[in-house]
């Protein structure tokens, strides 16, 4: 139904796998935009001249197809889905990104048959040019997190989706950028949009949890607004 597809708006915005299939059916353009950690690490990985194969969370299948592929593993070495792993990683790398939210998002994404783009605050205006250039309507898919489990997918089985603070305002970021090129936004979008002030990130619950076990830097390095041109897209199955 165009009610759930927030039809009539160029930027639309939902969450999490439900999001990925109401946006699907219309939209052009898909941006995932999982904050902390996915979408930063893989911005900051793209920066550098690497690729990204995103890979479904706990699917050993696709990361015995990675290894295959040549790619370099995440937590397989001194890469992993923190972003502050990633910051001197050489170029050219293939790193396969198994991540509970943003691979996994990023994998039912594709399968609608949309654009796919990873966004963050970090390239939040990269990512709108190149949503533009795509051409629309764009979804904005708020990852969120799960109760039950960490950030990282450590803990017990994942329960609901825990909308968060940093995807939010990952995802008003791209749309207040969106909106600057005269892009209409849908009322989810333009809260989202009036929403961003990174001096929060620190202390909501995610920022909160990563500085807790010792990561501040990795927050730190996640709420830079629009310091990086990369435009992460996936393009048979990697994000370059």
């Amino acid at each position: 139904m165009g009610i759930w597809a927030q039809s009539g708006y160029d930027v639309r915005l939902d969450w999490g796998g439900e999001g990925v299939a109401a946006l699907g059916r219309e939209c052009a353009v898909l941006v995932v935009v999982d904050v902390l950690s996915f979408s930063t690490t893989t911005d900051l990985v793209v920066g550098r001249g690497g690729r990204v194969l995103p890979v479904r969370w706990r699917d050993e299948r696709g990361v015995a197809l990675a290894r295959a592929a040549g790619a370099v593993v995440a937590g397989e070495s001194e890469f992993t889905l923190r972003p502050s792993s990633v910051t001197e990683i050489p170029p050219g790398t293939l790193l396969a990104l198994p991540s509970p939210n943003g691979a996994t998002l990023c994998d039912a994404a594709a399968a609608t048959g949309a654009h796919v783009l990873a966004g963050c605050l970090r390239n939040a205006s990269a990512i709108a040019a190149k949503a533009l250039e795509l051409g629309g309507p764009v979804g904005l898919v708020a990852a969120g997190e799960r109760w039950g489990v960490n950030i990282f997918g450590e803990g017990g089985e994942f329960g609901p989706l825990r909308p968060c603070v940093e995807d939010q305002m990952g995802a008003g970021a791209i749309a207040a950028a969106l909106a600057g090129h005269g892009r209409s936004l849908s009322p989810e979008a333009a809260l989202a949009a009036r929403s961003v002030d990174v001096t929060a990130l620190a202390g909501c619950v995610s920022g909160r949890e990563l500085t807790g076990s010792g990561h501040e830097g990795d927050v730190t390095l996640a709420a830079r607004l629009d310091v990086s041109d990369a435009a992460p897209m996936m393009r048979e199955g990697v994000l370059a």
